[in-house]
């Protein structure tokens, strides 16, 4: 699979250690030649939470992907209007590479959590006939089995790949709740975000973020 393209998906609010270690695991378990973090404008599967402004979520990313040249960010879901959905990603960036001579060899990255959501989303045959599917454990959350992924993607399985890799059970929402309560967010996040978040004051009840 060498010179395949990740594509990660996410709020990224805010980008943290376990989102770093999914992408670097797929990166060099499948061999990709890039990971594009994909920050989303408003997730259709999370309607009506507060969402940091995307000014924000892109600063962190960027300072969180600064020492690796193999990460990137991908600004196209923010610069689109109305909810984000994968399929429609996945299609933009095909008709780039192959706008540019090359041949479409994308990588969908995601935990297995979001795996497991994967039939409730918009056309998922659809993402799948567009790029493989790497599901990276996350905390306590078994992977899938076969049956499951055999009954629901029939014809796909091939398309559906189980990565092993730390089970980082780290979530953005537990970060902002940590922040909110004046909790240490150290270990947690790469040091240049942790000084980011606090000298924007993100989080903060006061900044009208409490979740």
């Amino acid at each position: 699979m060498s010179g395949a393209l990740g594509v990660f998906g996410g709020t990224f609010d805010p980008v943290h250690l376990g989102h770093l270690a999914a992408a670097e695991t797929a990166r060099e378990a499948l061999g990709l030649e890039r990971v594009l973090f994909v920050p989303a404008r408003r997730p259709p599967h999370k309607p009506g939470r507060p969402i940091s402004e995307a000014g924000h979520r892109v600063a962190m990313l960027e300072l969180a992907l600064a020492d690796n040249p193999a990460f990137a960010i991908e600004p196209m879901e923010l610069e689109r209007d109305g909810p984000s959905y994968t399929v429609d990603t996945l299609a933009a960036i095909t008709e780039r590479v192959r706008a540019a001579g090359g041949i479409p060899d994308l990588v969908f990255v995601c935990s297995t959590e979001a795996l497991l959501d994967l039939p409730t989303w918009r056309n998922p045959t659809g993402i799948l006939a567009l790029a493989r599917v790497a599901a990276v454990p996350r905390g306590r959350l078994d992977a899938p089995s076969p049956d499951w992924i055999a009954e629901r993607f029939a014809g796909l399985e091939g398309r559906i790949l189980l990565l092993d890799g730390p089970r980082i059970d780290i979530s953005a929402s537990a970060l902002r709740e940590r922040v909110s309560a004046g909790r240490s967010i150290r270990y947690l996040v790469p040091d240049s975000v942790a000084a980011y978040i606090a000298d924007n004051a993100l989080y903060r009840p006061t900044n009208g973020r409490t979740d």
